[in-house]
Formats: structure tokens, C-alpha cells, sequence
């Protein structure tokens, strides 16, 4: 499994102390503490077990809103370099309707969405893009973490191509884990080029 790195902490604290994801100070120090003796820490194997304490605490001390709300902003696969095209397409396609975009994202992009009645979009996504990184030979199921990373990503890359305002409503994991498995993501849309 691949712990959680300074930098990511870092990041992670950053967006954890902003007001609009009201977490308690108390709380905040407790991330804070793991993510100093991280820094300070001597040995590959310590940090690798206090990324793994952070990525613990973040199940543990925070509400799935608030595991949500950090994930819109700090999904895996931001700013790489599928950017340009994410931003050519949503260019091309802007005076389109949502679920023609949508439609044409997909088959583009090689991607399984679909635009729902209730106006969310459901993604679904293979796991072995996703999470087969965070397993190990004793563990059956991701942490719900790399998950909710990831369910950040797949947000980030359909509001860029889309030209939309999305947020994360639920996150459904596969019952079994396989090579086969696919999350399901539901978004709902906010706001933007409908």
C-alpha cells in the first residue's frame, strides 16, 4: 500500500484548515502532530507508518462531508497532463447540451458515465486504474481514502472536460474486489454549462 507523503499532508492541512471545511482545531493538531514527526522522521518504514496514521485519522476524526469536500479538492489526477485536451474538448464542445458533452467525453475519453434524471452523473470506473496501488497480498478492500481520492479525480477531470460545477454525493465500492471491479461515483451537478 502507498502511504501518504509530507507533501500530501501538507496539502491535505492546507485544505483542512480553510474555514468552508470546518474542522475543529483540535482536530487539526492532531494531523498537524503526525505530519511533523513525518518530516523529522529518520527512516523510509517510520514515514511509511505515519502516512498510514494520517490516512487512518482522516477515516477516523472526519465526517464523510468532510472527507467529501476534501476530496472535491484533493483528488488524485489533477493538473496533469490530460489538461489541455480536458480543456480543448470543453472549448469544442461548449455549445453543446450536457448530455451530448457528456456522450462525447466518454467516448473520447474512454470513460462510463451517465447523465441521471435527478440531475447527478454516475461514473463508473475500473478499479485496477484506481486503487489496485493501496492493496497488499492481506488486504481485500481499499481504504476508503484512496477511494475517495480518486472519486476526486474522476470530479475534477469531468468538470473540467464538461465545463460544469460537480460535487461528490456518494461513493459505492464493489462488493468484490477483482480485476473486473468498478466503483461507482455519484456526482451532483451544481452549477456551470448545462
Amino acid at each position: 500500500m502507498r502511504p501518504l507523503r509530507p507533501y500530501i499532508m501538507r496539502k491535505m492541512l492546507r485544505l483542512m484548515s480553510t474555514p468552508k471545511n470546518s474542522i475543529p482545531t483540535d482536530v487539526l493538531s492532531l494531523f498537524d502532530s503526525i505530519r511533523q514527526a513525518c518530516e523529522v522522521a529518520t527512516t523510509e518504514k517510520l514515514k511509511d507508518e505515519l502516512g498510514e496514521n494520517f490516512r487512518i485519522a482522516l477515516e477516523e476524526h472526519l465526517t464523510e462531508e468532510q472527507l467529501f469536500r476534501l476530496w472535491e479538492q484533493a483528488g488524485s489526477c489533477q493538473s496533469t497532463e490530460h489538461d489541455k485536451k480536458r480543456r480543448a474538448f470543453a472549448l469544442e464542445h461548449a455549445s453543446k447540451p450536457l448530455a451530448e458533452r457528456l456522450e462525447l467525453f466518454c467516448k473520447n475519453f474512454s470513460r462510463s458515465a451517465v447523465l441521471n434524471a435527478d440531475n447527478t452523473i454516475t461514473v463508473s470506473f475500473p478499479f485496477f486504474k484506481c486503487c489496485d496501488i493501496a492493496l497488499n497480498e492481506h488486504s481485500t478492500r481499499p481504504p476508503a481514502s484512496y477511494i475517495g481520492r480518486c472519486a476526486g479525480g474522476r470530479l475534477y477531470e469531468y468538470q473540467k472536460a464538461l465545463g460544469i460545477k460537480l460535487k461528490i454525493k456518494s461513493i459505492t465500492p464493489p462488493s468484490q474486489i477483482t480485476c473486473e471491479s468498478r466503483f461507482h461515483y455519484t456526482f451532483e451537478i451544481v452549477g456551470g454549462n448545462l
